[in-house]
């Protein structure tokens, strides 16, 4: 029997001797479990975001499998578990409505069984913040092993991008520049293994943003999904996780603000995805740490971009790996991280990354010569957006981070698709395009329809880029000048709400502001004949969502859940 350093938590299932023991013992015994597995040795939670209607994640009882070989050799007793999978393509109206949902399927699974440690297995978007959510406010041994990146899109002798050459290709489509042959010939060379989306969108984000943090072994992040080494790293973290337990080495002692603050410099490095601020605060907020909207600005904005990678750079997350992965950028930024923060190997992650090695200059940037002198995100503030705003400067076109232009107003998406092609439309490249009703509350679930696709008639001009300002989120796939999670929303009566055809909007990047126009007392005339929409259900899950979500600038999580719970369960099932 291992010699264990404390008591296990699954003792109090398997360790009894009385009826209840008797109870989980033998039922367990359905699946063939042996006597000797209920030894003493840690039990291990496998939480699998399998499923078919995930695509990204279609891989994962293979890499479940080798988390249980991993497991079963340093001592463990592996058992895999189901729990809500978030499919970003294929959900409506939007993954990001079920992250919260997804979190509670996850802490409650976590707590009401008999687990000493967790391995979270997670790759497109919301499965990776939704699932550490949910470690976080139960707090055991946690590691995570995410999915991995396709492999590089083909097409026509050149790499492309998933997402972002979506984006390309369909504004080249509704143009009359791409045919729909080749339109086809894209779609069948851009996802062509298993993995997530291989541009720094939000699912590389998120797999750079557990490795930034300390939640997964060392190079992780970038290895492509139908590599080897990436089911030799869940085999790996199978091991570890059964350390980590006898350590008692817990998600808190890992989730620091200093590892929140590694985070936000990693993701300026990487030109990450806006996304990663609104799951960053929601784990923030579920692990007790203070962090706010504007330490993304001061501690990120003005941190140099050393990744070259679409859609901020041109290359691809498999050239990423090849050039010494996440690693490389680590070592690189030195002392502008804590780091003597603490992984989940044990070791910090200047430990971790000090014998990085660079594969050539293209790919991954030197701090001395590097890609752009600022990335990170910038955060806006002004009488449009009272508690922030968003934008990435290293997405956006230079010439426009400082902008004054005629509001062109959607009230809401369905506006937006009726009227954005129509011809008549009075727009032109010096507008600004405003997309209402998009945010937490307002679609409900703020989606990722932000970077708004210009109107056909300014496309055929040949014009490339607008300012464009929302509640919304955009996919971390996505470019140009886009001004997001705009907060207050709309839907709650944020000044975005009282915008009008032809308002005068100010951006200025550099200065910081979004600024409306409008004098505080036409302001004040129109907030008094505002009326908020009708709730769309009355009903279920999103009229829970509706009634509890917090803002933007707050993370978008649920009130009630801001904390954690522990993992103590004191009534017994029987």
């Amino acid at each position: 029997m291992p010699n264990e350093k404390h008591k296990l938590r699954s003792a109090d299932w398997f360790g009894r001797t009385d009826k209840s023991g008797f109870i989980h013992r033998s039922w367990m015994k359905i699946e063939g479990v042996p006597d000797h597995e209920f030894d003493g040795r840690p039990v291990i939670g496998i939480c699998n975001t399998w499923s078919e209607l995930t695509p990204c994640n279609s891989h994962f009882r293979e890499l479940a499998d080798m988390v249980k070989h991993g497991v079963y050799e340093a001592g463990g007793f592996p058992l895999e578990f189901p729990v809500t999978s978030l499919g970003e393509p294929m959900m409506r109206p939007t993954t990001m409505l079920f992250r919260n949902l997804a979190s509670m399927d996850v802490e409650e699974t976590i707590r009401a069984n008999p687990l000493d440690g967790v391995v979270l297995l997670a790759g497109c978007d919301k499965t990776t913040p939704s699932t550490v959510m949910g470690a976080i406010s139960v707090d055991l041994p946690t590691i995570v092993v995410s999915g991995g990146p396709m492999l590089n899109g083909k097409f026509q002798g050149r790499d492309i991008g998933s997402g972002t050459d979506v984006w390309r290709f369909s504004e080249d489509r509704r143009a009359g520049r791409m045919s729909c042959e080749d339109f086809s010939l894209a779609e069948a060379g851009m996802s062509r293994s298993h993995g997530h989306c291989m541009t720094m969108g939000t699912a590389s984000t998120m797999a750079c943003m557990v490795e930034a943090l300390g939640l997964t072994l060392p190079g992780g992040a970038a290895i492509p999904a139908a590599d080897a080494r990436r089911r030799n790293l869940a085999h790996l973290a199978g091991n570890r996780i059964v350390d980590m337990v006898r350590e008692d080495l817990r998600i808190s002692q890992i989730l620091t603000r200093e590892a929140f603050e590694n985070s936000i410099v990693v993701n300026a490095a990487i030109g990450g995805s806006t996304n990663l601020l609104i799951h960053l605060l929601a784990l923030a907020g579920r692990a007790g740490v203070p962090l706010e909207l504007d330490d993304f600005d001061r501690l990120g904005s003005h941190q140099p971009l050393l990744l070259n990678l679409m859609p901020s750079g041109k290359y691809l997350m498999e050239d990423f790996y090849y050039a010494g992965g996440l690693p490389v950028i680590l070592r690189e930024l030195g002392d502008r991280l804590h780091e003597n923060a603490i992984t989940v190997n044990g070791r910090s992650i200047g430990e971790n990354s000090a014998t990085a090695v660079r594969y050539g200059d293209d790919v991954i940037a030197t701090m001395e010569k590097p890609l752009q002198e600022e990335a990170g995100i910038a955060v806006l503030r002004g009488n449009l957006c009272e508690d922030g705003a968003l934008i990435k400067p290293s997405a956006a076109t230079p010439e426009l981070m400082q902008h004054r232009g005629k509001a062109v107003v959607f009230e809401d998406i369905e506006d937006y698709n009726a009227r954005i092609d129509d011809p008549n439309l009075e727009v032109d490249e010096s507008s600004v395009l405003v997309l209402k009703q998009v945010g937490p509350k307002g679609y409900p679930g703020m989606a990722e329809v932000g970077n708004m696709g210009l109107p056909a008639k300014l496309l055929e001009k040949g014009v490339e880029d607008m300012v464009r300002i929302s509640d919304g989120r955009m996919s971390g796939t996505a470019f140009g000048t886009v001004v997001l999670h705009v907060s207050p929303e709309s839907a709650i009566g944020g000044n975005l709400a009282l915008v009008q055809e032809g308002d005068e909007i100010e951006l200025d990047v550099k200065g910081r502001t979004l600024s409306l126009d409008v004098s505080e007392e036409e302001l004040s005339r129109r907030r008094a004949a505002w009326q908020p929409e009708p709730s769309p259900t009355d009903r279920g899950y999103v009229r829970l969502y509706i009634e509890h979500v917090q803002q933007a600038h707050l993370g978008a999580d649920f009130d009630f859940l801001v904390g954690k719970s522990g993992s103590v369960v004191t009534r017994d099932a029987h």
